[in-house]
């Protein structure tokens, strides 16, 4: 990869670790979450002002971010790319928990048109292939941990259920799911530090 001179040595740094994260290094994807995870958290913190969707958002930034790593290019820093996506995901996050309508961007003589952007879900073989190596590298993360706690992490994040909807499966009331998920995203968090220090 080649490093933009204009980038601080941090920046630098993060490339190497980005150029290793493509290859599907487990040490490099945890060290730059290990880096970003708290700057990003208190930024989302900030703008939704809930822990629980704060926590939650950090690691669905964390998971695109590491899903669509091949789509980052060293024009400017990994950390500017990571928190862009972080607060797209959130503005996303608040418009759906506000059933906001779709923007309407006015033209200048006055009409307006919807300002959408529709991306193509669409992988070709390679990216696909790749993007399933980085899929079983999570994986491979959180079947470490215990079942209760693995079980929890899948329901919500592979599965994508509401609280409700784990409690309702685990037969567990919903402060427990809260709990457990919480538990399970520490234990997660310290698997990821454990493997960056390898």
């Amino acid at each position: 990869m080649e490093i933009n001179q204009g980038l601080s040595e941090k920046a630098k740094n993060d490339l190497l670790l980005v150029d290793e994260a493509k290859k599907g290094n487990e040490k490099a994807f945890a060290s730059l979450m290990n880096r970003y995870r708290d700057s990003i958290y208190f930024m989302l913190l900030k703008m939704v002002n809930n822990p629980v969707d704060a926590e939650d958002l950090t690691i669905e930034a964390f998971g695109k971010a590491f899903r669509n790593i091949d789509t980052y290019t060293p024009r400017f820093a990994f950390s500017t790319w990571l928190f862009m996506i972080a607060t797209n995901n959130c503005i996303d996050f608040i418009r759906k928990k506000q059933s906001a309508p779709i923007p309407l961007d006015q033209l200048q003589d006055g009409t307006y048109y919807m300002n959408v952007n529709i991306p193509s879900d669409l992988m070709d073989p390679e990216e696909a292939l790749i993007n399933d190596q980085k899929i079983a590298i999570l994986r491979k993360i959180v079947n470490q941990l215990k079942p209760p706690y693995r079980e929890i992490i899948e329901l919500r994040y592979y599965k994508e259920y509401s609280y409700e909807e784990i409690a309702t499966e685990l037969k567990i009331p919903i402060g427990t799911v809260k709990a457990q998920l919480n538990r399970a995203k520490t234990l997660l968090y310290n698997i990821f530090i454990k493997t960056s220090n390898r």
